[in-house]
Order: structure tokens, then sequence, then C-alpha cells
């Protein structure tokens, strides 16, 4: 099932410190694969991001180095937690655009701006790049025991208005006005896309989740847009479901996952990488390499099937640095 959010809160593949969540954002495929190992080589733009991220980012870079992948980094510090050591917004923009593909760890917000700004880093980079479709895909692990299996959800959201707006202000002292601003133009697109996804990936049905019983103009208007999109997709079911529902159903059947930095774990070499190695498989089909793509996730499945090693989040006792090696080994 596609899930298409409002209330929630194209060059971009985001890597998450989790086993079972990937984020995914769209842009043009980039390279060919003939069906044999080869092909151009590929620069892509790498943000390591903060916490763990760079740990990770490096475990995928030895991954890729040892499977033989065509694809060069092109890499930038970016932090909004560290600005001193941190790239500059534009050269980062410039190198994504220059690529035109990017993987990218967490990059953490602080809760408040040091310069004072409403837009976080994370906003402007989705902004200037127009990064409209963030993508988020759970599933269940062969090989990694949770409390509910065969679970399958993608979680499509817009993320460059609604909440995401940054239009704040202090009207008088003690009262503060937030403005969420709803465009059909950018609904009907979050809703085209999220029916494109479900055709392409043999999804079956699209659900918009909405609060439009409550803010019947704006969130209405998003609901109503998806709904004149779903009549272009007669063989997509469509559903739609109030947030409060939605939230409950999922909160009844959990998934694992998690969006953060792990910064705790930095340093200590336990976090688990399985995320960003998919996230680097998902780049790979992509960019039009579907070889290597398809040799890394069974490389990724054998260990975790086997389970003999396992990072303490899946509770054994292996380190960062020794399932990465597991994996390289089983590259063939």
């Amino acid at each position: 099932m596609a899930m298409l959010a409002r209330a929630f809160g194209r060059t971009l593949i985001q890597g998450l410190q989790t086993s079972t969540i990937r984020s995914i954002h769209a842009t043009a495929a980039l390279n060919t694969d003939p069906g044999a190992l080869g092909g151009n080589r590929t620069t892509c733009t790498l943000i390591p991001g903060d916490g763990v991220g760079p740990e990770l980012v490096q475990c995928l870079q030895e991954v890729f180095k040892a499977a033989d992948v065509p694809v060069d980094f092109e890499c930038y510090f970016l932090s909004e937690v560290n600005p001193v050591l941190s790239a500059k917004l534009e050269d980062v923009i410039a190198s994504i655009r220059k690529n035109k593909v990017c993987i990218k760890g967490v990059l953490a917000t602080p809760d408040y701006s040091n310069v004072g700004e409403l837009q976080s880093l994370n906003m402007k980079l989705r902004n200037e790049l127009d990064l409209y479709a963030n993508v988020v895909h759970a599933r269940s692990l062969p090989g990694v025991k949770t409390r509910y299996q065969d679970i399958d959800i993608v979680v499509i959201r817009e993320q460059t208005e609604g909440e995401y707006s940054a239009l704040e202000h202090e009207s008088v002292p003690g009262i503060v006005e937030c403005l969420k601003i709803i465009t059909a133009k950018k609904s009907m697109r979050i809703a085209k896309f999220a029916f494109d996804y479900a055709i392409k990936n043999s999804r079956k049905k699209v659900t918009s989740v909405h609060k439009a019983n409550i803010m019947k103009l704006g969130d209405g208007l998003f609901l109503k847009s998806c709904e004149d999109m779903a009549k272009l997709y007669p063989r997509i079911e469509f559903q739609k479901m109030i947030v409060d529902n939605t939230t409950m159903q999922i909160v009844s059947h959990p998934h694992q996952g998690a969006r953060h930095t792990f910064s705790e774990a930095v340093g200590k070499n336990v976090a688990n990488p399985t995320a960003m190695f998919f996230c680097g498989t998902k780049l790979l089909r992509h960019i039009n390499l579907p070889t290597y793509s398809e040799m890394l996730t069974n490389a990724i499945i054998r260990v975790l099937s086997e389970g003999k090693v396992r990072t303490k989040d899946l509770g054994g006792y292996a380190t960062t640095q020794e399932f990465t090696r597991a994996v390289i080994a089983n590259i063939h």
C-alpha cells in the first residue's frame, strides 16, 4: 500500500539509522547497465549527515569499493549543528545540480536557529532543489524478528508546503501565527507522484491521509486534489483516512524504524549500517545499475538471513565494521 500523507510532515536518496526504513526522492536516471558488470562511471554528491552518518557512509563506500561499483563520490559535510565545519549550502546545491544525484545522511535540526531563521538546512535544500516528494519504504526483512511480520508500507509526503511552509510571526507579544500553505498545484503534483509510484512499483492502493474534518479549506483542498487525481487511475484503489485513525492503525500494527542521527552512538562502532546499504542499492537502481544493486541486496539479505553477524539493535554483538565486512564477504 502506498500512503499519501499531508499532515505529516528529486535528486536525493537519504540514509536512515535503522534496518527497515528507507527514504528516496525521485530524479532522472543517469547510467546504463546492460545486465553485466560495467558501464560508465557516475559521480554522486555525498552528504554524510550528523551523528553516526559519517561512519555509515564510510561503510557504504567500503562496500561499493569491494563490489567495484562504478560510482565516485563528491563529499560535502553539511551540518546545522556544526556550522563552523559545514560546507556552504550553495556549494552543496551546485554539486547536486551538476551531478543530478545525491546520497544523504540525516541532518540534525536544532530547536533554535543560531541565526534566527525559521527554515532549517533540510528545508532550504528541499526548496532550492524542489525536493517535493519524500518517500519512506518500511518493510519486514528476512532474518529480522519483529513483533509483526510481512510489513510493507510506503509513506509519501509533500515537504515543500503545508507544515513545511516555515511562515510564522509573532503578531503581538504572546501571540504567534503559523501559516500552513496548501496549493492545488502542489497537491495535484504529489498526488500524481503517489499514483505513478503505485503503478511503477505494482502497488494496489493509495490512501490519502488528511485532517480535512478540522482544516476544511486547507486539507480539504489537498483531499479534493487527491480525489480528482484518483479518477485518472481507475486501476488503483483509492482510500481516504483521517490522520488520527491512520496513526492509530500504524501504532496497532507497528514496524521498526527511526529517523534520527543516533548521535549517542558516535564513535562507538555500534550503529547498524543496513539502511544506508539499502539506500546504496536504491541509488544503483536509480542510475540504471541494477546488476550491482541486486548483487549488494543479495549480500545484505544473506547476512541478515544467516543471523550469524548481528548488530546490537538486532540482538547481536557485532560492530558496525564487523557487519560491513560480513556484507563484503557475501558479495559475489
